[in-house]
């Protein structure tokens, strides 16, 4: 597969597996079968499960589908915006060259040529500095995509979550008013060298008068304004009328052709040649941030389907013998990312233990749960820290009960969306009970975790700290 096609498969993946994302705003959907869908897919990248989970929903939606419709008629409907914007630039030459009476007011040529075209380039600048809105549906790209989006989709498919798809990925890589800039600046280029090129042949083979005319303007503004016009197409060549020129009433032959090719040197400065090295710029920021196409994946709703998918993975051999090789404990959440509060969790208790214990804090700040260890409650717990990310968990483990792969693998899950964990055996009979835990943490690699066979010094323990009876 060459890499223009592994980039293509990348960001149609990167547009499902967000599109799906924002169908489940309003929803989960049913994807016990997408789950173990992408269960079965192995794959060394840890986001893969995530993907091939969006791949089967899509399918199951309609996504796929309707996105494939919507690349077959870009070209068609890109074509036929250009064939519009090219004709109305062809209509304003005609205006302006057309006449019966074969006279240019200049200074009305000029606005009339450059005027929109004005417009549009200040609001694509602004666009580069704040969030797509009004700013960005002036765009001739944004046009493009959503009428697109309506004909691939109709009014029934998924067009609009497809296009917020699309323009949030395009956001997130800082690409939005590049990729909009370089369609909308493709084409006026387009339409400006149409534009130019009529204007040229209708000035080189038919005679036309130039001149300017006002009621209430003083002659010396207009003489001004033509020479602070003409500086930067004299730059290239262009000649710029004098004072004389211009204030003539009826300029001779050679003064006409100054006014014609001063006219001419406008548009192209100030309308062609900008377009082209916008878009030039659009494209060369495109093929430098086009990678950065992809979800967030620290978003919570990656990180909640990423708990899923570790609850569902087979459990690993964790037993210790003495060819393992030690694992590290997982790298908890950074402490800009937590928040404070205190998470006590009772993990496969005996029934006849009482809960919630006396010794924890009562205050806001405190979350007491209790599972059974099933998958179902270790993903419903799972998610509820995706969510609440807090400072300090609490795990309560019945001492008697032998350490095993499940309790290892819960642990390291709990770490990654934590601040920091601790470990109270509740009921411990003796100190061997408590010191084959401490053994075990240790022998697993998760000797970080604070862990006593008391409450209240379980909670007061410093990390990398643990006591035993």
């Amino acid at each position: 597969m060459t890499n223009t096609a592994l980039r293509e498969h990348a960001f149609t993946d990167a547009v499902i597996t967000e599109a799906i994302r924002w169908v489940e705003q309003s929803g989960p959907l049913d994807d016990a079968q997408a789950m173990r869908a992408a269960l079965a897919s192995r794959t060394p990248d840890a986001h893969a499960p995530i993907i091939e989970r969006a791949r089967q929903l899509g399918e199951r939606i309609g996504l796929q589908p309707e996105l494939l419709r919507a690349r077959q008629w870009a070209p068609w409907v890109l074509i036929a915006l250009v064939a519009l914007i090219v004709t109305a630039g062809l209509g304003l030459a005609g205006n302006v060259v057309g006449g019966g009476e074969r006279h240019i007011n200049v200074i009305v040529a000029l606005v009339s040529l450059l005027g929109l075209h004005a417009l549009t380039l200040l609001l694509w600048l602004v666009g580069l500095c704040f969030p797509l809105g009004s700013f960005g549906t002036a765009s001739l790209g944004w046009i493009w995509l959503s009428l697109t989006a309506r004909v691939a989709g109709g009014k029934r498919g998924q067009a609009p979550v497809l296009l917020r798809s699309i323009t949030g990925l395009l956001t997130r890589a800082r690409l939005l008013p590049w990729a909009f800039g370089l369609v909308s600046h493709g084409i006026w280029s387009l339409s400006f060298a149409v534009v130019l090129a009529s204007m040229l042949f209708a000035l080189a083979f038919r005679n036309y008068t130039l001149s300017w005319e006002t009621t209430i303007l003083d002659p010396a503004f207009f003489v001004r304004a033509v020479q602070v016009l003409g500086w930067a197409p004299a730059q290239l060549g262009f000649p710029v009328p004098d004072a004389a020129t211009v204030l003539a009433s009826t300029p001779a032959a050679a003064g006409q052709r100054t006014w014609a090719l001063w006219l001419t040197g406008c548009i192209a400065v100030y309308g062609l040649l900008p377009r082209v090295a916008l878009a030039l710029l659009s494209a060369a920021v495109w093929k430098r941030r086009r990678k950065a196409l992809q979800p967030d994946w620290h978003e919570p709703y990656y990180r909640k389907l990423l708990a899923r998918f570790a609850a569902l993975a087979p459990a690993a051999i964790v037993d210790a013998d003495p060819g393992r090789t030690r694992t590290g404990a997982p790298t908890s959440l950074p402490a800009s990312a937590l928040h404070d509060g205190l998470f006590v969790i009772g993990f496969e208790l005996p029934p006849d233990m009482p809960w919630p214990p006396a010794a924890i804090p009562h205050d806001a700040a405190t979350q007491v749960e209790r599972i059974d260890g099933s998958a179902t409650a270790r993903r419903a717990l799972l998610d509820q820290l995706v969510h609440a990310r807090p400072r300090t968990v609490l795990l309560a483990c019945n001492a008697a009960s032998s350490p095993d792969r499940g309790t290892e693998r819960f642990l390291r899950e709990v770490l990654a969306h934590c601040g920091e964990c601790r470990l109270w055996l509740a009921g411990a009979a003796d100190a061997a009970a408590t010191q084959r835990w401490l053994d075990w943490l240790r022998d697993c690699g998760l000797e970080s975790i604070a862990a006593s066979d008391r409450i209240d010094l379980a909670l007061a323990l410093r990390p990398n700290e643990a006591t035993a009876p």
